[in-house]
């Protein structure tokens, strides 16, 4: 089994850049890749505050501030990948665009690295398929915000080999992650329960059950939920809510899994969370 010494993160956004915060606090070398190097830098100084918020709580020295950073270095090229022993793609939740990307991870990385997606809702079975190396790729979905959130779920396709998963799961508790094991399908076990559950909720707001602050309240104080649940789809992106129920919807073809009208409305409004500022609630 091989021990994952450097890795590098495709997609330098929310997700991506706590992936890569997570594993060069752990000492992994991390190379942090995005097509445009002012996205590239802003997954950084993502990192960099991070960071300095632990320090100035009392949760890292300045001594391993210092050292995360030095793990991480910045990239606009996949041709960076050609050391690594892992790549994970944290790119926007399209097919098309993680198939090209793992086409060309395919042929730029090690015959013997791993290839893995942070996918939150498509089939890794049909991700792998793009490449010649089915047994070696994985899904790794972690939660937001990556920092705080312990699980990650490890989505096996219907050829991952043993090797990757273990190799894979004793990268996660490296990392201080738990690792869950579920297997190949829409939306996984995590968005399959929570994303038609924020629907419903938007549901609620949309046919004038109640407003947003209270349908989180009832959901806070009822159901002992940390987060309301239009607060909670505000800090993933509307977007991203729209398309897992997407995929859902598309994959089941059961109605339970139709997008609200409204969460389509915010979408196309560019209403997208806290993001842009705006979404069921006004951010600074």
């Amino acid at each position: 089994m091989k021990k994952i010494q450097k890795i590098i993160v495709v997609g330098a956004g929310q997700m991506g850049s706590g992936i890569a915060q997570v594993a060069a606090q752990a000492g992994i070398e991390v190379v942090l890749n995005d097509v445009v190097g002012e996205l590239a830098e802003r997954g950084l100084a993502s990192i960099t505050k991070n960071l300095d918020r632990g320090v100035a709580k009392g949760r890292l020295t300045e001594a391993e501030r210092s050292a995360a950073l030095q793990q991480i270095s910045l990239s606009t090229s996949l041709a960076d990948a050609k050391d690594v022993d892992l790549a994970i793609e944290a790119a926007v939740e399209r097919m098309d665009v993680k198939a090209e990307i793992f086409g060309k991870l395919d042929e730029i990385t090690q015959p013997e690295a791993v290839l893995a997606s942070n996918t939150s809702s498509l089939p890794i079975t049909e991700i792998a398929a793009v490449t010649k190396r089915p047994g070696q790729v994985i899904g790794v979905h972690f939660m937001n915000p990556v920092p705080v959130m312990s699980l990650v779920e490890v989505v096996r396709g219907l050829q991952t080999d043993d090797e990757t998963y273990e190799t894979v799961c004793d990268l996660i508790a490296l990392i201080g992650k738990t690792a869950v094991e579920v297997n190949d399908s829409p939306g996984f076990v995590s968005n399959r329960v929570l994303l038609p559950m924020i629907n419903e909720a938007i549901y609620c707001v949309y046919e004038g059950v109640a407003a947003p602050g209270a349908v989180d309240q009832v959901m806070k104080l009822g159901m002992n939920h940390p987060m309301g649940p239009l607060a909670l789809a505000d800090l993933i992106g509307l977007d991203t809510c729209l398309s897992i129920m997407e995929v859902l919807y598309a994959s089941f073809g059961d109605s339970k899994y139709r997008p609200c009208p409204l969460l389509r409305k915010y979408v196309k409004a560019g209403w997208l969370g806290k993001k842009s500022g705006r979404g069921f609630y006004v951010y600074e």
